[in-house]
């Protein structure tokens, strides 16, 4: 696939996507600039832009401590935050205020990268992770705008599509790119392997380690009051068909257990989906967002709030990570590792390989191959109190023993703002 057959996909797809958040954003408030931006219409920006995307919550949480930084060494700068989710867009707005400016990530179609980099005239574009847009890296490169992606990962998966459909199309975009943060060995070897120019590579680790997501002393005690003085296990960031996965086991080994089951899935519009699951199934659910108390015969809290997943971590004894029983390659288990949890996750990890490898080498998480597995050996954790506390030691240790990432990702890119 060359360039040209790229844009024109794109542009036959423009009304699909239109209609994706016509169907599923219009529930938000922010639908409407969501439309306007992806189509290129936003405002005009002064000064010398620094444009950081990122996709959603999880890019950007990695990315606040870099921004952070880039804030103290580049404070004449204006920061444009763009995301693609309207979950990442309420992330940077709460965090950030009016300190930056956040706009919807616009579509990669020629004519609305334009009017989009016309309007904000950024002096750099800085990509997270495995955002790499032809049409964007080739216009900003022709303008002489360095593009750079940091946190840098490209899994098994993701290079066999690539090196499958589209190799010369993804192999000019890397070229098109300034420098390459790359998280780890791995990912480096398949950038390179697609055709990107070793000397444009680097290893800086992941952003992730460095990640200091604050607790909320005050949503913490809230949370104990509403689920008691119970064990609890916090099955985080589930993805569908998970749930019901995770309720037949349990199900089946419910005389097992004495502890809160705590479900919080990835996408806000399936809290109410979850929460019936639950029901349907016999089970006695109260939900988080209501502050009902947990009785000792309460089964499952459903954790239907935004923004409380440190928290929700924080009360439990026992993590699993969602996205890892389903084939979404699983989601972020260092916020658990951070707090010392002891960390469970499935089979699915192509989107953390590298750090669920770390993890287990450091014994410091479980593997499991399906929820039955999941439910015994959690059961076996909640009646040894002392293995829990030593996995989750361990987790904090590799948690600290990989930070680093931001102080060598600033020292790579720095140069490239101080230039302009």
């Amino acid at each position: 696939m060359n360039r040209f057959m790229y844009t024109s996909l794109m542009i036959l797809s423009l009304p699909f996507a239109l209609l994706r958040i016509l169907l599923k954003d219009t529930s938000s408030s922010s639908w409407k600039r969501k439309l306007k931006n992806q189509l290129g219409y936003v405002s005009k920006t002064s000064g010398k832009v620094i444009w950081f995307h990122c996709v959603s919550v999880g890019e950007f949480n990695a990315a606040k401590p870099l921004i952070d930084k880039i804030f103290i060494k580049f404070p004449l700068h204006q920061i444009v935050i763009t995301t693609t989710t309207i979950t990442g867009s309420e992330a940077v707005e709460t965090y950030y205020k009016q300190r930056v400016i956040h706009c919807f990530f616009p579509f990669d179609i020629p004519f609305v990268i334009n009017s989009f980099v016309k309007k904000i005239k950024p002096v750099i574009c800085i990509l997270l992770e495995t955002e790499i847009w032809p049409n964007l890296i080739t216009k900003l490169k022709n303008k002489n705008i360095p593009v750079i992606l940091v946190n840098a990962r490209l899994s098994d998966r993701s290079f066999k599509k690539y090196n499958k459909f589209s190799p010369k199309l993804v192999g000019s975009s890397l070229n098109g790119l300034s420098l390459i943060c790359s998280q780890n060995e791995s990912s480096s070897k398949r950038f390179v392997s697609l055709g990107a120019s070793n000397e444009n590579i680097i290893i800086t680790g992941s952003l992730k380690f460095d990640s200091n997501e604050p607790n909320n002393l005050e949503t913490i005690q809230t949370l104990k009051n509403i689920t008691g003085n119970r064990n609890i296990v916090v099955f985080a960031s589930t993805r569908e068909g998970e749930e019901l996965q995770i309720i037949k086991s349990y199900l089946a080994l419910k005389s097992k257990f004495n502890a809160l089951l705590l479900i919080v899935p990835r996408h806000p519009e399936r809290f109410n989906e979850v929460f019936n699951i639950a029901n349907e199934n016999g089970l006695n659910v109260k939900r988080r967002s209501l502050g009902d108390q947990c009785k000792a015969d309460t089964d499952i809290l459903i954790g239907d709030s935004m923004g409380e997943m440190m928290s929700y971590y924080s009360i439990s004894d026992i993590a699993f990570i969602g996205g890892s029983l389903s084939n979404n390659g699983g989601q972020n288990m260092l916020e658990a590792a951070s707090l010392s949890k002891p960390i469970i996750f499935g089979p699915s990890l192509f989107n953390f390989e590298e750090i669920s490898k770390k993890l287990l080498e450091d014994g410091s998480a479980i593997k499991i191959k399906n929820a039955n597995e999941l439910m015994k050996t959690i059961s076996e954790l909640l009646l040894d109190e002392e293995k829990r506390k030593l996995i989750g030691q361990k987790a904090r240790t590799t948690f600290d023993n990989n930070r680093g990432a931001v102080v060598k990702v600033f020292e790579a890119i720095a140069p490239h703002i101080e230039d302009i």
